[in-house]
């Protein structure tokens, strides 16, 4: 498969745009995946769907690892984040990283 075929496309939204269009705008673009919100140009929030929320909280049907709650994968991630063990960066950085994208 191509690896362009198989990125997810994240739709982003300005909170002002929201305003004027409605949150029927959030539901439609929820169907391709979670929603990036701008305050002007700052990212401010990411929207996702409630069975995506339940699947990262611990309480989907399809959770990561059934037998380590939400809490000690939380615990664990934020160690990593202090022992330096996460870098930052975009989600095109990533790609680059992965070899999808040069």
């Amino acid at each position: 498969m191509d690896p362009e075929e198989s990125q997810v496309t994240t739709k982003t939204f300005d909170v002002g745009e929201i305003r004027e269009r409605g949150f029927e705008i959030l539901d439609e673009a929820l169907k391709e995946g979670p929603v990036h919100i701008t305050k002007g140009s700052e990212p401010a929030y990411v929207l996702v769907s409630e069975e995506d929320y339940a699947q990262f909280v611990g309480n989907g049907e399809n959770d990561m690892d059934e037998e380590e709650p939400f809490e000690e994968r939380m615990r664990k991630s934020l160690e990593d984040i202090g022992a330096g063990r996460v870098s930052r960066g975009t989600a095109e950085d990533l790609l680059k990283e992965l070899g999808i994208r040069q």
